[in-house]
């Protein structure tokens, strides 16, 4: 397993910002969450650890007296984290309905790409996408592995409300508004499954794991939103 030159710095009273050289990669962000991992293992008492592409937040539940302490605590569960490399991740397959109810933004990638909606439909469900981070909002997945032949820039004036469920292309990136919000991506499609439980803001789906869009049409959309029954999304271990 790689060593990768990272840095400390105290962010704020009691919280340490840990940076990684400055790429966005699944290697990079394996190396981030098997530090993670053993942080939460081995330090004590923490508020939380947040990930990001290539950084970690420490968050403390006291204030830090000696920065060098805590940053030698660190460097010692770095050295651990190897442990963690078994973890296991998977992929889970989202449903999503891509017809032009759901997809106000389509028409208008397809025209200036000089593509079908078919092909977008197809090469955006044609790949596994790695999570890397939760942000924006509770339950938002920043997607990487998006086929660069649908890149699409983002919107020059965002949406006020974007609809809740919405699947969409932002730059590089491809994500799913887990809550209806403003924002600024292109909208492809319409996922109909609870991401969040607003009470609690969790969501099984982890960073280090994938997503893979599946896609239904309106009939499948509408007997999963309107089903008495939690929709289970089905996952598989990956091997990465």
């Amino acid at each position: 397993m790689n060593h990768f030159k990272i840095n400390y710095f105290q962010y704020n009273s009691n919280s340490i910002l840990i940076s990684w050289p400055n790429s966005i990669d699944k290697h990079t962000l394996k190396d981030v969450l098997l530090f993670k991992y053993s942080i939460e293992e081995n330090i004590k008492p923490l508020v939380e650890v947040i990930s990001a592409y290539n950084s970690l937040l420490v968050v403390y539940d006291f204030t830090i007296d000696n920065i060098y302490s805590c940053i030698s605590a660190l460097k010692v569960c770095y050295n651990k984290k190897n442990k963690f490399v078994n973890k296991k991740n998977y992929v889970w397959k989202i449903p999503v309905c891509y017809e032009d109810q759901f997809a106000i933004d389509i028409n208008l990638i397809a025209n200036h790409l000089k593509l079908s909606k078919n092909e977008i439909i197809n090469t955006h469900t044609n790949n596994d996408y790695l999570v890397y981070f939760m942000g924006f909002m509770p339950g938002f997945m920043y997607l990487g592995g998006l086929d660069k032949k649908i890149h699409f820039k983002r919107k020059s004036i965002p949406l006020l409300k974007v609809p809740k469920g919405s699947v969409a292309i932002g730059g590089s990136q491809t994500g799913i508004y887990p809550l209806e919000s403003p924002g600024g991506w292109n909208i492809i499609g319409n996922s109909p499954i609870k991401l969040v439980n607003i009470d609690n803001c969790r969501i099984p789906i982890k960073p280090g794991d994938y997503i893979r869009f599946f896609s239904i049409d309106s009939n499948e959309y509408k007997r999963i939103l309107n089903s008495t029954i939690e929709y289970f999304i089905e996952r598989e271990v990956i091997d990465d």
